[in-house]
């Protein structure tokens, strides 16, 4: 039986911060006897990751991701509870965890900025006992994947974004890890940037059974990716299963693009279902599922429909909702 790559069981973050009134009263206070107050980051987060899944993390800015990252990468200690990755206590920091773990962030470079990337590969395979030719068979099979021979020579600096991005990621998963984190590692890339990131990362995961936890505000990346999510709002985990479970509870409606012979008034057209918009001659509704074909039969027999279709709403409208509900 495999194990849990990934199990994290009631695990809280509590971090002080420094409270300081403001004028020069508060501030010689703050000197000379500072006060703090606890704020938990993350408040009993449980779940369980099995090897090879590749499972999307999402929550608003302040939610509990990157703090909750961190504990399972062992750079900040839980405050109570639990976590294990890769049968490891990631705090401990043991040689073996780290040989099988890696962490990406969006933006934070590792690389050497007036280096070729090729440099900063050789001491990232010297730090991991790679030996000359798992390091050029690795280095040429990554590469490929990423389509960046041409680049690895060139100084990181006069690369582009996307293919720093990419230098990024291959020195990341140099020392082939089987547990990968990232967190938001389409961060302002373009959309071929994103799109070719997207699918070396579902490459890899076929190619080696890795297991992917994956952070992103492009709503893109967990389509694509991912078939199961985690919800956390307000550093408590909301919502843990399937995505398309997900979006099919939280969206009871549909979407109505309608584009109509002439522009009509908004008082008209809020009778046939909540209007999202109204420009022009478009018009776009929410229509509840169980009264979609009355009310596009309607909206056909009383308007001057020229164009109409009907579609889901987009993902990130529905883990939108989800998030000012607070709760799943």
């Amino acid at each position: 039986m495999p194990f849990h790559v990934v199990q994290s069981l009631g695990s809280i973050s509590v971090y002080p911060v420094a409270i300081k009134q403001p004028g020069l009263k508060g501030t010689l206070r703050h000197f000379f006897r500072r006060e703090y107050r606890n704020v938990e980051a993350v408040k009993q987060v449980s779940f369980q990751i099995e090897p090879g899944e590749v499972v999307g993390f999402l929550g608003p800015n302040g939610a509990g991701k990157t703090t909750t990252l961190k504990m399972l990468t062992g750079l900040i200690h839980p405050s109570t509870g639990q976590v294990t990755v890769a049968g490891a206590t990631p705090f401990q920091r043991a040689a073996p965890f780290l040989q099988q773990i890696t962490l990406v962030m969006g933006q934070k470079q590792q690389l050497l900025w007036d280096l070729p990337a090729l440099d900063s590969l050789r001491i990232n395979a010297a730090i991991y006992g790679i030996s000359d030719r798992q390091f050029r068979d690795r280095v040429n099979e990554l590469a490929d994947m990423l389509d960046l021979q041409e680049k690895l020579a060139q100084p990181v600096r006069k690369l582009s974004l996307g293919e720093r991005m990419k230098a990024e990621m291959l020195a990341a998963l140099l020392h082939r890890p089987q547990v990968l984190f990232l967190d938001e590692p389409t961060l302002g890339l373009d959309v071929n940037a994103q799109v070719a990131v997207r699918n070396f990362l579902k490459t890899y995961n076929q190619r080696y059974g890795a297991t992917v936890l994956l952070t992103s505000h492009y709503m893109a990346d967990i389509t694509a990716l991912c078939e199961r999510v985690l919800l956390i709002y307000q550093g408590e985990l909301i919502y843990d299963g399937r995505l398309d479970q997900l979006l099919e509870q939280f969206s009871p409606y549909r979407e109505v693009a309608i584009e109509f012979d002439c522009s009509l008034p908004s008082e008209k057209l809020q009778t046939y279902g909540e209007l999202k918009s109204l420009e022009g001659c478009q018009a776009v509704f929410l229509v509840k599922r169980d009264r979609l074909t009355q009310t596009v039969s309607q909206i056909l027999a009383d308007l001057p429909v020229q164009d109409l279709t009907v579609t889901d709403p987009p993902v990130e409208d529905v883990i939108g909702r989800v998030f000012q509900a607070g709760a799943v």
